[in-house]
């Protein structure tokens, strides 16, 4: 064997880990501009309302986002200013009463001279239905007017997420001095990409196992006891696996509708037919 032959296949192997490393390089540099896209949807900052000296500022973060109990919570820090606030905006100068749309589960009031801190706000989101899941949205409105000695006063008001598993589209106005926000809210691009790989995930292994059971059946194998194994391992595997859906769709999504019902069907279904098909191939004991 000459030198070159002998170099070739080690030439070979380098050239293959050379094109795995640079796959592997190309797929995590993707993944860190796929991750920054959706951080800087997901970190908005929408602010509208009045820039009067005196006024208060309202800064709301949606915080959590129940589909299933349709509920929104909206964490709230109230901090008047000017001649509305004593020591800084750390309380008002007089009762300030917060007014706040249908969708708020209602108004807000701060005693005069009381240290003002966040408050958790349920709000109830609109439309859509959670058993579309990955493919839901809701929608709800967000106003926050605001009184104080019986009289009406300039609100500013800033929207935030920081809720991972939802992206928000807001469109902010003001009426009537109000600030008000109309919300429109579906799954985050992560969220979405994995339920889809869920998805797909589950037919691949619903396949592979209706693969090796009719391999099994018409090799005639009996019951080949690891295969067995690995069908119903499967089988039970995938329930737990469809319970790591992000955001805990309930059972009856469209999820389970496309993939998950179907697959553990398939499965349940070959393992019953490898059964019975193996048990006529084993040979009758010997009398």
């Amino acid at each position: 064997m000459t030198t070159l032959e002998r170099l070739s296949p080690a030439r070979g192997g380098l050239a293959a880990s050379g094109a795995l490393l640079l796959l592997v390089a190309a797929a995590v540099a993707a993944g860190v501009w796929l991750q920054f896209g959706e951080r800087q949807t997901l970190a908005f900052r929408h602010s509208t309302g009045s820039t009067a000296p005196d006024r208060v500022n309202i800064a709301a973060s949606v915080q959590r986002i129940d589909a299933a109990g349709r509920e929104l919570v909206l964490r709230v820090l109230v901090t008047p200013r000017g001649a509305l606030a004593e020591a800084g905006g750390v309380s008002p100068s007089a009762d300030l009463t917060l007014q706040t749309s249908s969708a708020v589960r209602g108004d807000l009031t701060l005693r005069a001279h009381s240290r003002i801190t966040t408050m958790d706000v349920p709000v109830t989101p609109t439309g859509g239905s959670v058993t579309d899941y990955p493919f839901d949205s809701y929608d709800t409105t967000l106003e926050f007017g605001a009184r104080q000695g019986g009289e009406p006063v300039p609100v500013r008001m800033t929207l935030t997420n920081n809720d991972a598993l939802f992206s928000a589209a807001v469109d902010g106005s003001t009426a009537d001095g109000a600030a008000v926000f109309d919300v429109g809210l579906e799954r985050s691009g992560s969220t979405f990409a994995f339920a889809l790989f869920m998805m797909g995930a589950m037919w691949a292994l619903a396949v592979s196992v209706l693969v090796g059971g009719w391999f099994l059946v018409t090799r005639r194998r009996g019951l080949t006891w690891p295969a067995l194994g690995w069908m119903a391992a499967t089988l039970f595997a995938l329930a737990a696996f469809r319970n790591t859906a992000p955001g805990a769709p309930p059972v009856g999504s469209l999820l389970d509708y496309v993939a998950f019902f179907w697959a553990e069907a398939i499965i349940a279904l070959c393992i019953v037919v490898v059964v019975v098909t193996g048990i006529r191939a084993e040979d009758p004991p010997s009398g």
